[in-house]
């Protein structure tokens, strides 16, 4: 290569090095500085790669081991407090994917069975050495809380206890994943308990877990729900249901709750309305996945409920990932053989971020509890 050709490619990357050391620095994160938030590039095309391919090469080029971060969740809760997120390019698979979402049912009964396949039937070892004892894959109530565990018990008591349980009880628990929920619900309330799940692994756990109790688990899509419960809960399912079949999902809800029955949902929400996905977790975390917003659930429920309660605690998510985090780390050894390096890089990634956006206020969790119209009213426990 000529002196020349050498100069224009050296102040090409200069270019992209001088955009991104603009952008980072209105976060005050510095390009390979000292502090735990500021990243540490190992490889000059990061810049480049970034700013062309947003979310997604920012992703990939941490799997690909490209840059590195002591503490990616702050560096995240910065990137997202300052915005920076809105001004990256879009790229033109993410305006390909923002369109399809319109056009297209992501969520439809064929496609709704793959996150069940490519995320929760990752391997039943690694949740179980991630989670609590409850394997709960959701955000755990901090309240009074010091232990993933409390938290997680607290949570699981709390929904419980909004929902009214009382023995001789039937309840449904749309998206049940491993049993945590429908075990100590059966245990401790003495209901009868019916969970669905698209997870083959999350069924063959489940079944296990609640054996000897009055509970049924089915690997079945919700949508082909036709019977009466006293109660029905969702816990961290309706993420993966879509703008597209919101309404279908609270026609189905309604159509299998007793006319004095309650509904508990609970689901990580978005402060906007819109379709737009994150790319990276879309490809490599939860496919066709969608935050729904406040709107979203106001529009598709009206038709069918009275909310009788709206519960934000978002900012415990925040702690539950990190403590998710802190186990994946701790037993990393342990699942090393069965899943390599650039999967440890990759949910390290997915784990920080994440929680990064919650502290950030980016994102929420809420608990929302339905009624077709309880006589006095509703006082509701916390």
């Amino acid at each position: 290569m000529s002196s020349s050709c050498i100069e224009e490619v050296s102040r090409e990357d200069n270019q992209w090095y001088r955009i991104a050391h603009g952008m980072l620095s209105k976060a005050d994160i510095e390009i390979n500085g000292s502090r735990p938030w500021d990243i540490q590039i190992s490889n000059p095309d990061f810049f480049k790669r970034v700013l062309n391919q947003g979310s997604l090469g920012l992703g990939e080029s941490y799997m690909d081991g490209w840059w590195q971060c002591e503490r990616l969740d702050i560096f995240f809760q910065r990137v997202l407090q300052a915005r920076l997120d809105k001004q990256l390019p879009h790229h033109f698979r993410d305006t390909l994917r923002i369109i399809a979402t319109r056009l297209i049912n992501l969520q439809s009964r064929r496609r709704a069975w793959m996150v069940g396949k490519e995320h929760y039937d990752l391997g039943n070892d690694l949740f179980a050495q991630m989670l609590d004892p409850y394997m709960q894959y959701s955000c755990g109530y901090w309240k009074q809380a010091e232990t993933l565990e409390q938290a997680q018990e607290a949570k699981l008591k709390m929904i419980c206890e909004k929902l009214q349980l009382q023995p001789g009880q039937s309840l449904l628990d749309i998206g049940c994943g491993w049993g945590g929920l429908a075990e100590y619900a059966a245990r401790h309330y003495g209901v009868r308990v019916f969970g669905v799940t698209i997870s083959a692994e999350q069924q063959i756990m489940a079944q296990a877990r609640c054996a000897g109790l009055d509970v049924t688990i089915l690997l079945q899509d919700y949508r082909d729900l036709h019977r009466q419960f006293d109660r029905i809960v969702s816990v961290g399912m309706f993420e993966h249901v879509g703008p597209k079949n919101y309404a279908t999902y609270f026609e189905v809800v309604a159509r299998n709750l007793k006319p004095d029955g309650l509904f508990l949902l609970h689901t990580i929400g978005g402060n906007n309305t819109n379709d737009k996905v994150d790319p990276w977790i879309n490809k490599y975390i939860f496919p066709n996945g969608c935050l729904p917003s406040v709107a979203h659930i106001a529009n598709a429920s009206e038709p069918h409920f009275i909310m009788e309660d709206w519960h934000n605690f978002g900012s415990d998510y925040d702690l539950t990932l990190m403590a998710w985090f802190q186990r994946f780390l701790q037993t990393w050894p342990q699942l090393a053989d069965n899943y390599g390096e650039r999967f440890k890089r990759m949910f390290t990634y997915y784990l920080n971020a994440c929680a990064g956006a919650f502290r950030a206020r980016e994102i929420q969790l809420w608990q929302v509890v339905f009624s077709h119209g309880v006589d006095g009213g509703l006082r509701v426990p916390r």
